[in-house]
């Protein structure tokens, strides 16, 4: 069931431990920016897997509800090493960003209104503007092979940022016209024959059979671990506790929420704030900022609204109270993800040759390209100006002066000097305070 890695694998479980930890502490920058962290890392930089078999995952990981890139860690984890592979991959790329956000959210109901904080969360989400134009570069450099790739990205873009249509929809538009390209006969929307492909790394890989029986052993061991904690909550502490409804709330929200945490946002902030009233829509949104400023999914801001939703529920010891609610959360959010990927996993790798299906898969991924590029636009238009215009797009007029020049700063460090992440977020959030220091 657990699929061994073959013996010729020349991976070390310690060396991939040791990336995995490396890729969790700087996946900064939301999905895009996490995404092409993992790339420069594991297919450029350490060659473990292949260009082809890592967009070949990253579409599959695109499909599923929750955080696409805490799911790519998680399967290439299980390519490498099986599932011990994918728990330590898919744990470590969370962790960094668990235990920032446990610290944020504890300085925010005690600090929250000072200037240095205030400051430190500009420096980071200027800096991540850029992280976010970098990965968009990268990743649709390498995706958008062929034009009609090209062709699918803009029209993405188009549907998400103008026409407003649902993420699902746009991918699933996006993988049937893939599969129906290549079976009439007109072509791929994946590399054409022009395109240099890697020959296949079988040989560093995991092989796993799909079967029915391993599913259900799959079934049988995550299900219970999913469920149990909001079962135990229910029973000790009644299903209108707190803590039941985040359980509730939340695995719910794993099961049907896709497109990452921008998608979600309008509908947690909608129900933590006017059905549970969790949390005020001010109070989400600064959420949203403390999840942009740390390492890990920007998805993690559920925890904050859990953290939240348990501080203010009249515990007598409120810290301890919000950090239940924030673990409980999080499990809740993140156990669903690990079963996604390793139930179907192997039948998405016993599919890999299938020429329809790979159409269909670039063609996702082509999409995506486009909804990253509407983030990354969402993301700027919000922080570098004070108001929008026709459209969601921005107000020339009221462009934030210290925002836009802390971003500069970052895209001159990134593009022109090419520091590393980790300096770029460091000077950016010493800036970031400063100027808020000066006024």
């Amino acid at each position: 069931m657990s699929g061994a890695p073959l013996s010729d694998n020349p991976v070390s479980f310690l060396e991939a431990t040791r990336t995995w930890a490396r890729i969790g502490l700087l996946s900064f920058g939301g999905p895009a920016g996490q995404i092409a962290v993992m790339h420069r890392i594991l297919v450029e930089e350490k060659r473990w897997v292949d260009e082809q078999r890592f967009l070949h995952a990253l579409s599959y990981c695109m499909l599923l509800p929750g955080p696409e890139a805490q799911q790519l860690a998680t399967y290439i984890g299980w390519l490498l090493h099986g599932t011990r592979g994918g728990l330590v991959a898919g744990t470590l790329f969370v962790l960094p960003g668990f235990l920032a956000m446990m610290f944020l959210s504890i300085a925010y109901v005690l600090w929250r209104q000072h200037p240095l904080m205030e400051g430190l969360f500009l420096g980071l989400k200027a800096a991540v503007i850029a992280l976010v134009i970098e990965a968009l570069i990268r990743i649709g450099r390498r995706a958008l092979k062929t034009v009609a790739a090209r062709g699918v990205a803009l029209i993405a873009f188009g549907a998400i940022a103008f026409a407003h249509l649902p993420f699902p929809f746009i991918m699933l538009g996006a993988g049937i016209a893939g599969y129906l390209r290549t079976r009439a006969g007109w072509g791929s929307f994946a590399a054409s024959p022009a395109d240099p492909v890697s020959p296949p790394d079988a040989g560093q890989m995991t092989l796993t059979r799909p079967s029915g029986r391993r599913s259900a052993q799959l079934l049988a061991i995550w299900l219970p671990l999913w469920f149990l904690p909001v079962a135990l909550c229910a029973a000790l502490m009644g299903t209108q506790s707190v803590y039941t409804q985040l359980g509730v709330f939340f695995s719910k929200m794993a099961v049907v929420t896709f497109g990452g945490a921008y998608a979600v946002l309008s509908y947690v902030a909608q129900q933590a704030a006017e059905r549970f009233a969790w949390v005020t829509p001010e109070q989400m949104l600064d959420g949203l900022g403390l999840a942009e400023s740390t390492p890990g999914p920007l998805i993690m801001v559920v925890q904050f609204v859990g953290f939240l939703a348990a501080f203010h529920a009249g515990s007598d010891h409120p810290l301890l109270a919000g950090m239940l609610g924030a673990v409980l959360t999080v499990w809740v959010t993140f156990v669903p993800c690990f079963l996604w990927i390793f139930l179907g996993a192997p039948y998405i790798e016993a599919l890999r040759g299938n020429a329809a299906l790979g159409s269909a898969l670039a063609a996702i991924t082509a999409a995506v390209v486009g909804v990253i590029a509407n983030l990354a636009l969402w993301f700027a238009s919000h922080v570098l100006f004070a108001r929008l215009a026709a459209h969601g797009l921005p107000d020339p007029l009221s462009m934030r002066a210290a925002p836009a020049l802390l971003t500069c700063v970052a895209l001159i460090s990134i593009f022109v000097l090419r520091w590393g992440l980790a300096r770029t977020l460091a000077v950016c959030a010493v800036l970031g305070a400063v100027s808020t220091m000066l006024r």
